[in-house]
């Protein structure tokens, strides 16, 4: 496994965009990579569905990449976008180029149901890149519906799968069958709504996105099987703001509302054809921000003065 890929929580980064134009916002981007670093996250996944990676140019990504590498020295799991292997290839070895020996893998979508060609594709893209490999199991955004025992059996003989991140509902039964088939760290993902069950099925931590990434952090840090309760303990005054992020269709636009509101980013735009945010749910939505900040104690507004980490 790579010494990398440590249990906890990976912070999936959102890629925040300026203006009229939504040029990429490198310093939104510090700002964001602060933030998780100081909540506490084990590494960094960047170019991941959440990131917008699918409409981001190849020179956005390398700027992405970049900023994120000035910003930090936490390890990175770095997002393939494609199904198809060729395009994967090239995603890869820039990830390969560009983190060096802080990537602690690259994720690439499960893209076929046969066990043959998701085998393939996943061993073309690790020896032509030299990276090792993360699978995300997201059949949502990949259409692709593959058995947790199909792919765990896989992970138990591929050396160069180093974690998966599971994300085919119900994930705690995915999470179960999983870590029973192979011995790589499995994360659980989706905004860390069935965090508490996947923990309890053995999940290493969790791989996803949060306005709140401190909540995930204080959930995953205090589990204990003996204990459980001490997990939801933590995570329960988030759980109405997580499941009001996870909307099906807006919830990048809610989540990006919310880290603009949080001072982490100017703007909270979104490219299309990604929906908006509907500006029925804006007064839910600072609701729900008053009500975490009442029952955290966590300021909703991150103090001014943030340093952006990039020249």
């Amino acid at each position: 496994m790579n010494p990398h890929m440590r249990p906890g929580v990976w912070g999936v980064l959102a890629t925040p965009f300026a203006g009229s134009t939504l040029d990429v916002d490198d310093s939104g981007i510090a700002r964001l990579v602060e933030h998780a670093d100081a909540a506490g996250v084990a590494g960094l996944t960047v170019l991941g569905v959440f990131g917008e990676a699918a409409r981001l140019s190849w020179a956005e990504r390398r700027l992405v990449l970049e900023t994120v590498l000035e910003t930090t020295d936490l390890p990175l799991v770095v997002g393939c976008t494609s199904l198809a292997t060729a395009p994967v290839v090239d995603e890869a070895r820039m990830a390969v180029e560009l983190v060096g020996d802080r990537l602690a893998g690259v994720m690439v979508q499960a893209n076929s149901a046969d066990p043959a060609t998701l085998d393939a594709h996943l061993t073309a893209v690790h020896q032509a890149s030299g990276a090792d490999v993360v699978v995300q199991d997201y059949p949502v955004v990949s259409g692709v519906h593959v058995s947790s025992a199909v792919l765990g059996d896989l992970v138990a003989r591929s050396p160069h799968v180093t974690a998966v991140k599971a994300e085919a509902p119900p994930t705690p039964v995915a999470v179960a069958e999983l870590t029973a088939r192979c011995d790589v760290p499995v994360f659980g993902g989706l905004g860390g709504i069935n965090l508490l069950d996947e923990l309890a099925c053995g999940a290493a931590g969790a791989m996803t996105g949060f306005s709140y990434p401190e909540g995930l952090v204080a959930t995953v840090e205090a589990w204990d099987p003996a204990a459980p309760e001490r997990s939801r303990a933590a995570l329960l005054p988030y759980l109405p703001l997580i499941t009001f992020e996870q909307q099906v269709g807006i919830a990048l636009a809610v989540r990006k509302e919310c880290l603009r509101r949080r001072g982490l980013i100017a703007e909270s735009g979104v490219r299309p054809p990604a929906r908006v945010l509907p500006d029925s749910l804006r007064p839910l939505l600072a609701a729900h921000l008053d009500a975490t900040e009442a029952a955290t104690g966590v300021p909703t507004r991150v103090p001014t003065g943030v340093t952006s980490g990039v020249a």
